[in-house]
């Protein structure tokens, strides 16, 4: 019997895109975290100050957070929708924080990459959630 798929993708191939999109985020978040002005310097208009790369680098801790926490919740023995669900929220946030950081001059049009990334990173969370929803029932 073949898997059902959602928006064309079978549970297992959306599984690994969520690991692979929460990997991404972890390891992308420690090295935000860990060197913010480095990081600045590619999507950054500007020379990164003490202040904007403490706050950039503050925001790699919490990217690097929901990274691991999806991780976690998906090779976890119990099924974690919210986990899933927040993350989802947070990549969408993270898509109009970055877009609004780019259409304000804080961000170079590179940054929009990352804004891209967020949103499609949101909506593989949601079919995701989908493929967990029909598993259950």
């Amino acid at each position: 019997m073949a898997e059902k798929k959602i928006f064309g993708l079978t549970p297992r191939y959306t599984e690994l895109l969520v690991v692979l999109i929460a990997f991404i985020t972890l390891i992308s978040g420690l090295v935000q975290m860990l060197a913010p002005s480095f990081m600045l310097g590619f999507i950054g208009k500007e020379v990164a100050t003490a202040s904007s790369a403490h706050f950039f680098g503050i925001v790699g801790m919490f990217m690097a957070l929901f990274g691991g926490m999806l991780l976690h919740a998906v090779y976890s023995a119990v099924t974690n929708k919210q986990v899933v669900l927040w993350s989802a929220l947070q990549k969408f946030g993270a898509f109009i924080a970055v877009s609004i950081g780019v259409f304000n001059g804080l961000f170079s049009i590179l940054a929009m990459s990352v804004a891209i990334f967020d949103l499609f990173s949101g909506l593989i969370f949601f079919i995701y959630l989908r493929v967990l929803n029909t598993s259950n029932s």
